[in-house]
């Protein structure tokens, strides 16, 4: 990637490293909490898809998937985010994460949730925003530049340039 200026890319790993923030901690709060389980979000789901979120909700072992694969997902897409690892895919893991986050719970009027929003919003909300900007990083992808992605790249380049 040819950045214009040292600044942009600076803001660019600054705004990764937020947001890789944001995922982890969510990740960590909730693997230390023997009690939290998605179940309680799944069930006040609202909006077109609310049946498929209800549904993951009524078998166990199904839950139980949903749970792990929400807790390690949200570590591994902060950590990824964050070291500047396989920035790529834990941009494309947390734009998909946050898509199911966002039909779960559409910030649309006349959809009142058990949960207090933190906001009145009208279509766009926090989750929809985030989105956005993982979107940004997937398309300006900074770990080449500073983070583990560039010695991982970088090997993998030198050893095509050495056959």
């Amino acid at each position: 990637m040819n950045w214009k200026n040292n600044v942009q890319l600076t803001w660019m790993v600054i705004l990764r490293l937020l947001i890789g923030w944001h995922f982890l901690y969510e990740g960590i709060a909730k693997l230390v909490n023997p009690n939290w389980t998605s179940a309680f979000y799944l069930l006040d789901s609202q909006g077109w898809f609310s049946p498929f979120f209800h549904s993951l909700t009524l078998n166990s072992d199904v839950l139980a998937t949903v749970d792990f694969l929400n807790v390690w997902g949200l570590i591994f897409i902060g950590l990824g985010l964050i070291l500047g690892l396989f920035t790529r895919v834990a941009t494309m893991a947390g734009i998909v994460l946050l898509a199911f986050y966002y039909l779960s719970h559409p910030p649309f009027v006349g959809l009142k949730y058990a949960s207090p929003m933190e906001g009145n919003y009208l279509v766009v909300d926090k989750t929809l925003i985030e989105l956005a900007a993982l979107a940004v990083l997937y398309v300006f992808p900074t770990g080449k530049e500073i983070g583990v992605d560039r010695w991982v790249l970088g090997r993998k380049k030198n050893k095509k340039q050495v056959k």
